[in-house]
């Protein structure tokens, strides 16, 4: 099985080097992911400017390519040009911090996956709840598991799935459910604060900063 993997994390995060390991077990992995971190970017892409791609190793192998722009941009450019051949599943992740809610529409790491699914191509995002420790040997692990059990139910290529794992406490998770997407809002306020020159600007409080982060990522 081909495997293309992204995230919007980019290409240094520890979730994505974690799950790359992982997915290996299913198949071939290509890692094309974002140069820097492109958390709450949407289902934006590039096209005012050029795509620089470059090649990434780790210990002296072969890693991935990254490119300069969006998770998006990280699969459609995969697809078309970079995968030696087309992937059968797209996975995008792992995100620092659950996307759940209308937060989703935000999220790069879940647009990434939708632009997988644009292809045709099977394609899950895989979030992990914050924690101060978040352990993503261990949710790559359960993500893993997790896909290939989806692979398993023979489900219809260009199906898209939002897999969201709890804070990894002892005995969590307890099982898995599916459920629709939800239509709640999370709480947000504007911070008045004056920047080095003097300027007055409008800017989220730290404590909503912190919130997108986790939620939308």
């Amino acid at each position: 099985m081909q495997i293309l993997l992204t995230n919007d994390d980019g290409i240094y995060a520890p979730g994505l080097e974690a799950l790359a390991r992982e997915l290996t077990r299913l198949g071939t992995v290509d890692v094309v992911a974002p140069v820097v971190e492109q958390s709450g970017v949407s289902h934006s892409i590039t096209y005012l400017e050029p795509l620089i791609v470059q090649d990434i190793y780790r210990n002296g192998r072969h890693f991935g390519r990254a490119v300069a722009g969006s998770p998006a941009d990280c699969v459609k450019l995969a697809v078309l040009e970079l995968c030696p051949t087309p992937p059968d599943l797209v996975v995008s992740g792992i995100n620092a911090g659950a996307n759940s809610g209308i937060n989703v529409l935000y999220s790069g790491t879940v647009a990434g996956a939708i632009e997988g699914a644009f292809f045709g191509i099977t394609s899950i995002a895989v979030s992990l709840a914050e924690s101060e420790e978040p352990d993503f040997t261990r949710a790559a692990a359960y993500a893993v598991d997790l896909i290939e059990q989806l692979l398993a139910l023979g489900v219809a290529p260009g199906t898209l799935w939002n897999v969201n794992i709890p804070e990894l406490r002892p005995g969590w998770p307890v099982g898995v459910k599916t459920l629709p997407m939800g239509l709640e809002r999370y709480g947000e306020a504007m911070q008045r604060r004056t920047d080095p020159h003097a300027r007055l600007r409008q800017q989220r409080s730290a404590t909503t900063v912190l919130a997108g982060r986790c939620v939308a990522g």
